[in-house]
């Protein structure tokens, strides 16, 4: 006579981290493949996302040149005139201060829209630090389109200009953004851009319990005859 290979009913099993092999299997969970291992969540697939995190901050931020260069191109002058005395505002009633803000605004905004599309198309399945690349790259580049432009644009010292221009010669002002604000506008529109897209075109997790939903038998219905 041999025991019993059941278990008595007094002693539960024993659970030391392993399945029980006298236990039912879950049909919720049985046609799933073995989830793979997590010990290495910040091997070479991490370091790829930082990687390209990194040259997307660094290749969006170069980009601020090119605002920088446009927004000098596009935004309207502002006409100085001086009397030997003081420098004044040519047109005191003109808007051209408020153009120069709006300018850098559009044009922070086309270059978001831009950016976060194409770093969309270039690696569809997005990712946080793909995202934060994005976004540092934005932000630095709207600066240096910012101080670039200044630097590319008429002097900064007003009265050596009046004073070059000679009296009653108009001649522009230096350029400035007054609304500090049009800075957030490139990073603001790359990351709804960037995040638009992805929710809709990116690629979707595969729904773990498709299989058992396609091997559930669904009960007959009941014809009328049988119900009268």
């Amino acid at each position: 006579m041999t025991a019993p290979l059941t278990p008595p009913p007094h002693q539960p099993p024993h659970n030391n981290g392993h399945s029980d092999p006298w236990q039912a299997p879950d049909p919720m969970t049985q046609h799933l493949p073995p989830a793979p291992s997590t010990a290495s969540d910040d091997g070479p697939g991490l370091r790829t996302e930082v990687r390209e995190a990194a040259v997307v901050a660094v290749g969006v931020a170069l980009l601020g040149l090119l605002l920088g260069a446009l927004w000098l191109w596009l935004a309207p002058r502002v006409p100085l005139v001086s009397d030997s005395t003081a420098v004044y505002l040519k047109d005191t009633e003109g808007e051209q201060a408020i153009g120069v803000d709006g300018t850098f605004t559009l044009l922070g905004l086309a270059l978001g829209a831009v950016t976060g599309a194409v770093v969309f198309l270039w690696r569809r399945r997005g990712g946080v630090p793909l995202v934060v690349g994005l976004a540092l790259g934005s932000i630095l580049g709207g600066l240096l389109a910012w101080r670039f432009g200044i630097w590319l644009g008429p002097a900064q010292d007003v009265a050596a200009h009046a004073k070059e221009a000679g009296k009653g010669v108009v001649f522009d002002a230096p350029l400035e953004l007054n609304a500090k604000g049009a800075l957030l506008a490139w990073p603001l529109a790359a990351l709804v851009v960037h995040l638009a897209l992805t929710g809709l075109l990116g690629p979707r997790d595969p729904d773990p319990y498709a299989g058992y939903y396609e091997h559930t038998p669904r009960p007959a219905r009941e014809s009328p005859d049988s119900k009268a």
